[in-house]
């Protein structure tokens, strides 16, 4: 790094590094490279651990119990049972300064597991009344076990922070059961960003089509806002035979299906931003020669900006209710937020470039194409600054269309991707309270 890049800093509002605070930086950030890298043992021993012992969203007692655990013997100051079951641990540093979170989400998926590792996870659950297997498809065992060696290599050099670092477990990111909150959002409520008020926060997320070694990042919207929709048009039931005596559900729901499409070739500018309205679900009737009277669609729809998001929310209204009407029949349409657009704070994003760069080395950081996922830590970035990045697991010279994606049985990583996720948290935090 040069001093071009403070320059380039002090003009998006942020006070030139002295020398002597540079070199003290990057002394540290030294001392944390080294410190995560004798972290790998017991970063993969925890990974494996939670991976062979995997919990669903609002169900992790063991993994909490590990975490609170770990985090006591570190001399942390823990509380248990935020937002069900999540956990939060506070490192206070030697001096005086601000206070920043790193969070890690700790849930699993009711998938069961392929992969064939040593490790797998045999676990069995119930999901929705039906019975499953339970799985760490998303990697969210790599990020408890990542933060915690965050937490063991920072507990190490706290004499030289001058401030606090809040350790965030969170349950629940991909979701929690209909009509109950969770994750995220019900960690911002419960007062998770508050005493200490938190002044920014990151996270990672471990990326299996990228090489280890690469962090990917991308200022503003980096990942899409997700809602659910739900359209029940309402008609009238009659013999299969006899279709004139029917005001036919079925047929009304699948112009609206097609219709829908149009909202985003024909109705988004998609020159400025991109949008997905997807229908995942259409149930109808239950005998093949009964016309129902009513039939039910559900799909979800993802944005990056409130902008479109609230026009596709109006044009789904209007689409549903206006097919219906020329029909004869009636819509009801429901729209349920889920999360906001994970907005990376762009003066944040570069005052940390530098940083990233420094950990994995500058042709290794890669500004990205916006990711049509969704996060919840966009709530946490809702109330703070926050910076949201993903980190390679893919194994060097693997072609990326051979890897099984994330959410399928198939999922995995490669273990060497960790010293590097466990050195970008630390220093992120350290470095955040150390520029001036």
């Amino acid at each position: 790094m040069n001093y071009a890049t403070p320059i380039i800093l002090a003009g998006l509002g942020f006070a030139l590094a002295t020398p002597g605070a540079y070199a003290q930086n990057v002394a540290l950030d030294a001392r944390i490279a080294k410190l995560a890298d004798a972290e790998q043992p017991k970063v993969v021993a925890w990974r494996r651990d939670l991976h062979e012992h995997p919990e669903l969203g609002n169900e992790e007692h063991r993994t909490a119990g590990l975490i609170a655990a770990q985090l006591k013997s570190l001399g942390l100051e823990v509380q248990t049972g935020v937002a069900r079951t999540g956990v939060v641990g506070i490192l206070r540093g030697g001096k005086p300064g601000p206070v920043v979170a790193l969070r890690a989400d700790m849930d699993g998926l009711p998938l069961t597991e392929t992969t064939g590792l040593a490790f797998a996870s045999t676990v069995k659950s119930t999901y929705l009344g039906q019975p499953v297997g339970v799985m760490h498809a998303c990697g969210h065992d790599t990020h408890v076990a990542m933060l915690l060696g965050a937490a063991e290599v920072l507990s190490q050099v706290k004499k030289d922070l001058p401030g606090t670092v809040k350790f965030i477990f969170q349950p629940a990111e991909e979701g929690s059961l209909p009509g109950v909150m969770g994750g995220a959002k019900l960690m911002v409520q419960e007062g998770v960003l508050d005493k200490p008020k938190v002044d920014a926060i990151f996270g990672l997320h471990i990326w299996a089509t990228a090489p280890v070694g690469q962090i990917n990042y991308r200022p503003r919207g980096e990942m899409a806002s997700s809602d659910r929709f739900t359209i029940k048009v309402i008609g009238k039931g009659s013999h299969g035979a006899k279709p004139w005596s029917s005001i036919d559900p079925v047929v009304t729901a699948a112009e609206i299906i097609t219709a829908l499409q149009t909202i985003v070739s024909r109705q988004v500018d998609l020159t400025q931003d991109a949008a997905v309205v997807t229908v995942g679900t259409v149930q109808a009737g239950v005998r093949y020669n009964v016309i129902p009277p009513d039939a039910t669609l559900s799909g979800t729809i993802r944005a990056f900006s409130p902008a479109t998001q609230e026009r596709i929310w109006a044009a789904i209204k209007r689409t549903a209710n206006g097919i219906a009407a020329a029909n004869g029949a009636t819509a009801e349409v429901g729209i349920e937020p889920y999360v906001p657009v994970t907005f990376n704070d762009p003066a944040l994003t570069a005052r940390m470039l530098p940083t990233l760069q420094r950990t994995a080395g500058t042709a290794n950081v890669l500004e990205i194409k916006a990711v049509t996922g969704a996060e919840d830590f966009a709530c946490y970035q809702e109330k703070v600054p926050g910076l949201f990045v993903f980190l390679g697991g893919m194994t060097p010279g693997t072609d990326p269309a051979t890897v099984a994606d994330h959410h399928t049985a198939g999922f995995k990583v490669d273990e060497s991707a960790f010293p590097l996720g466990v050195k970008t948290l630390a220093t992120l935090a350290a470095d955040y309270l150390s520029k001036k």
